[in-house]
């Protein structure tokens, strides 16, 4: 199977459902308790470089959302048919069984607050259905 045999249009489209479900949560959701809970005011957010910040944010759900349709596809391509309920369930075990226990150990060493922990974790699983979901429905 070649790396790259995956449905394209797919990816890009699950890598934005995820960036939106991001701008969903961490604004109008989220937006003021994650500030809070990170320290930072608007102002100071306003600062920072946002197209590189929007852009590697952007870069990283394409390489999430890549290894994701990947790992379907590598299942397709040796004979298992995944129904739409399982890659959705997939996704959300990635989710929870390798994103949110690095995130929290690294929250763990660096003494993040829980409260940071759960709206990132809570973020990272709904990113991961919303991924799992598109690429369900986008083979």
């Amino acid at each position: 199977m070649n790396l790259f045999d995956v449905n394209w249009i797919g990816v890009v489209l699950a890598a934005l459902a995820g960036f939106v479900v991001g701008g969903i949560w961490y604004g109008p959701v989220m937006g003021r308790k994650w500030m809070g809970a990170v320290g930072l005011t608007e102002e100071q957010i306003k600062q920072g470089s946002m197209g590189l910040i929007y852009g590697g944010a952007f870069a990283f759900s394409l390489l999430a959302s890549w290894t994701l349709a990947h790992t379907f596809q590598s299942y397709e391509t040796n004979g298992v048919e995944l129904s739409v309920l399982v890659k959705v369930i997939t996704a959300f075990g990635v989710a929870l069984g390798f994103i949110v226990p690095a995130i929290g150990t690294n929250y763990l060493f660096s003494q993040k607050s829980k409260t940071l922990f759960f709206i990132d974790a809570g973020y990272w699983l709904l990113f991961y259905i919303t991924m799992g979901a598109v690429h369900a429905y986008l083979p």
